[in-house]
């Protein structure tokens, strides 16, 4: 008699490499394991099993085996799906437009692009692009803003859980400080969050993040709501932007005089904790590093935009030895590209105006299981344990002609991945599989 549901099964042999806890900045041995030969064994989208070739496959019966799906990755490099830790899908469109400063960039460009996704058509069609490229980029899991209309939600969330994707986003609340197209009010707020929360939150693999802009859009009484929202449920995220540009916070300054500093402003709110992820966090206060890490709240480290909009320099190193969990981001439109390997590269340029390099090892890391830790969803995604969710992407280190003369053989783990960084993009990207099954090749 037949299974009424059998199982799924697939392996995949490939160069595979994940990693157990951060690396740091020497490479520590036991924070990843390398399979040069390798393989991941996959039931039902979660992993089974991980190991050498010849081993992990001496482990499998032979009747399952001969039900398996087979990807024969040979040559190439299997990590853990990327994660991008904050990301704008609305300013797709605006990518590459001419940038100032963070103020002037809202005004001119990200306030006129987000107000065309009051038409469902745009969202949708936005949407369904920016979910394709991301796969393409090899990013399985993004922590997403979308606008104030609740139908850019619902855009994005149905193109996610179309393709079966771990995403979060939420609709950004904002009642003040935008052009009138784009304030919604406390009420307005509170209905569309409490309803966009009942129709997506915990549906498959979907969740909701409290998304208020930044403090300076959004009045007292909506960061008071954004606070009780979050408190409301266990499970529920938070994001939105800390510390990016010096005119920011002096604005803050003035917006929220009885607050310590920008951080205290989210601490006064009920805003820091658990599940919290801030982007930028360049301009900290010592105050305010202790208290990020202290209340769990998390940094993503947003370079390109960083460097494009002329905003400073995150000190990853730094915020990491305070104890701050970190991910890496490409902050689109801001952000000048969809790949977590370009921005990566960035990444390490940033670092060194700190005289800190980021080791190629502790780079991956951020892009994979750092950025799952930063989420708080290292219980699902992140690294290839067993039970964990079966999200990865496969490299080509040799994609291109400059990497192929670039590697000529006989390089160490580390310097592949760290001329991939440097020179690769998303021509790298050969596959990305998405609960075991192939969702871009």
């Amino acid at each position: 008699m037949r299974e009424p549901n059998p199982t799924l099964y697939q392996l995949v042999r490939g160069q595979v490499l994940h990693f157990l806890k951060d690396p740091g900045e020497h490479d520590a041995a036991d924070s990843y394991q390398f399979f040069p030969d390798g393989a991941l064994w996959i039931a039902d989208g979660h992993i089974a099993d991980i190991g050498p070739w010849v081993e992990l496959q001496a482990r499998i019966a032979p009747e399952l085996l001969a039900r398996a799906e087979i990807f024969d990755y040979r040559g190439k490099l299997i990590l853990p799906g990327l994660i991008d830790t904050h990301c704008h899908y609305p300013q797709a469109g605006i990518i590459a437009s001419f940038g100032r400063q963070l103020l002037d960039w809202l005004n001119d460009y990200t306030f006129p692009a987000e107000a065309a996704f009051g038409d469902p058509a745009v969202a949708a069609a936005t949407a369904e692009y920016v979910v394709q490229r991301m796969l393409a980029h090899g990013t399985t899991t993004a922590s997403v803003f979308s606008t104030v209309h609740p139908q850019s939600v619902d855009a994005f969330m149905a193109s996610a859980a179309k393709r079966n994707l771990r995403m979060l986003t939420g609709k950004v609340m904002m009642d003040r400080n935008a052009p009138a197209t784009l304030v919604d009010t406390v009420a307005d707020a509170e209905r569309d969050c409490l309803a966009l929360i009942e129709r997506w939150h915990g549906k498959g693999r979907l969740r909701y993040s409290i998304t208020p802009r930044f403090a300076p859009t959004s009045t007292p009484e909506q960061l008071a709501l954004a606070g009780e929202l979050y408190k409301s449920r266990p499970d529920l995220h938070v994001q939105s932007h800390l510390a990016e540009n010096p005119a920011e916070i002096a604005w803050v300054g003035q917006l929220f005089p009885n607050c310590r500093d920008y951080l205290d402003v989210y601490r006064h709110y009920g805003l820091l904790g658990p599940r919290t992820i801030y982007g930028h966090c360049i301009h900290l206060a010592p105050v305010e590093i202790g208290e990020m890490a202290s209340t769990g709240s998390a940094a993503a480290f947003c370079p390109t935009s960083n460097l494009f909009l002329g905003s400073g320099f995150f000190n990853h190193a730094a915020a990491s030895e305070a104890g701050i969990r970190v991910g890496l981001a490409t902050d689109v439109g801001g952000g000048t590209s969809f790949s977590l390997i370009r921005t990566l590269g960035e990444a390490y340029k940033v670092s060194q105006v700190h005289r800190r390099p980021l080791p190629p090892l502790r780079a991956w890391f951020l892009a994979t299981l750092g950025g799952a830790q930063a989420l708080y969803l290292d219980e699902f995604i992140g690294n290839f344990a067993p039970g964990k969710e079966a999200d990865f992407v496969v490299l080509d280190p040799r994609a291109t002609p400059e990497l192929d003369f670039r590697l000529k053989g006989g390089e160490s783990l580390a310097e592949r991945l760290f001329a991939m960084l440097i020179l690769g993009d998303e021509r790298c990207v050969t596959a990305t599989h998405v609960m075991g099954k192939a969702a871009f090749r």
